[in-house]
């Protein structure tokens, strides 16, 4: 069970869909706080199963590449709030879910990318779902998040999240907008990531990375390149950014979404064992 944080205002309807499907997350040891970041949900369908997506480097407390302590209290998460929308008709509430990160054994919670492990910066939590919190995420095989949208080097980007543990109000997120670094179709099965360059900052690991247009898109149909007018708002879902190349450049890595199709088929697949397990008890 989690604690209620209530805002005063009622948020217009106009909210843009994307920014309600970031979330803010914070870890702590015990009931040290050591740092924030940014999760989101991911589904392939309505249907389909849901889990929740961060960086690893978040949950682990540790530089992805260094292994060095990310904190200055020198202290490791052993569990994680996650700031979840409330469901109803009124946007503007939220209800905090904290959730430990390892088990009684000391195994981690969390699934790892199932063919790259913990050479990926990006994992998965399965949560057990209520009532009391809305499940919005990001739906991998519809097109209300993939448009199918031809994406080009120089073309805006956004990366969805809390820099520096901020937000606009309430707990809704701070969207950064910069450009799209390089050919996606340079991206590789071995190394599932790409570069965006946009003035981001720490807390807004694990943010959605999205091309957001009001104006039109460029996709390809029947195998032509196709451009839409239409005065339709889409976005097209492109994956999870993880954190500057290093301290002095503005370039940022963002795991692509085929290696999120990975993750969230293992997640999927983790789920079932561990529920078949529990009916044979």
């Amino acid at each position: 069970m989690g604690n209620e944080q209530k805002n005063k205002n009622i948020y217009p309807l106009n909210v843009e869909l994307p920014s309600l499907k970031s979330l803010f997350i914070e870890m702590y040891f015990g009931e040290q706080y050591l740092s924030s970041g940014t999760a989101t949900l991911l589904s392939n369908t309505r249907e389909s199963h849901c889990t929740l997506v961060t960086n690893r480097h978040n949950v682990t407390g540790l530089h992805q590449e260094t292994g060095e302590c990310l904190s200055s209290t020198l202290g490791t998460p052993d569990n994680i709030v996650i700031h979840f929308h409330r469901p109803g008709d009124s946007i503007g509430y939220w209800k905090k879910v904290k959730l430990p990160l390892y088990r009684g054994d000391g195994s981690p919670f969390w699934i790892e990318h199932p063919r790259l492990g913990e050479k990926a910066d990006i994992v998965a939590l399965n949560l057990t779902w209520g009532d009391d919190v809305l499940k919005l995420p990001y739906y991998l095989k519809l097109d209300l998040d993939r448009v199918g949208m031809i994406v080009s080097p120089a073309e805006p980007i956004s990366v969805i999240g809390y820099p520096f543990g901020l937000s606009t109000s309430g707990k809704l997120p701070v969207w950064a907008t910069g450009f799209l670094a390089q050919e996606l179709s340079l991206i590789s099965k071995e190394e599932p990531v790409f570069l965006v360059d946009c003035r981001t900052r720490q807390g807004q690991s694990g943010s959605p990375v999205i091309a957001f247009r009001t104006t039109g898109f460029r996709s390809i149909k029947d195998n032509r390149l196709s451009t839409s007018l239409s005065p339709k708002i889409v976005w097209e879902f492109l994956g999870i950014y993880s954190g500057r190349v290093n301290e002095k450049s503005d370039l940022g890595r963002v795991w692509h979404v085929s290696a999120l199709e990975e993750l969230l088929d293992a997640a999927e697949r983790d789920y079932e064992i561990r529920q078949s397990r529990l009916s044979e008890h």
